[in-house]
């Protein structure tokens, strides 16, 4: 794996769920993930147990692929960046231990001027830099 700098790593990932360009935002999810990167949210508990109570054994939400992150960022943005509400930010910095980085983002509700959710992500990363495979757990 080459040598690579995870502040900026998580920077830019933060960055591409607030960029409200989506040439851009395209772009940085093909350079960000593996072209058959995944992303694994563990949904808010609300939700969780929702799905439990129709019969599901767990709630788990994934994404594969440039065009499945790309729909997933892009829902993100719209409906939480998009509208002025949120911004997503950086809580602590990256953590790295080989291939895997690690990190705390929260949600930041702009007009309230205050912090409303949040998580942690896990990032594995593949020989080239790229996310392999992304677990978001949201508090």
């Amino acid at each position: 794996m080459p040598a690579f700098d995870a502040q900026d790593l998580i920077e830019r990932y933060i960055g591409v769920w607030n960029e409200p360009d989506p040439e851009i935002r395209r772009k940085t999810v093909h350079d960000l993930w593996a072209e058959d990167g995944l992303h694994v949210l563990r949904p808010p508990q609300e939700m969780h147990d929702r799905a439990v109570a129709l019969g599901f054994g767990t709630a788990v939400l994934e994404a594969r692929g440039h065009e499945e992150l790309h729909a997933r960022v892009t829902r993100a943005y719209e409906e939480f960046v998009a509208p002025g509400t949120y911004l997503f930010r950086i809580q602590e910095p990256a953590r790295v231990l080989r291939d895997v980085v690690t990190f705390r983002w929260e949600s930041f509700d702009r007009g309230e001027d205050r912090v409303t959710g949040g998580g942690l992500e896990f990032l594995v990363l593949g020989e080239d830099g790229r996310i392999e495979a992304d677990y978001q757990f949201v508090d």
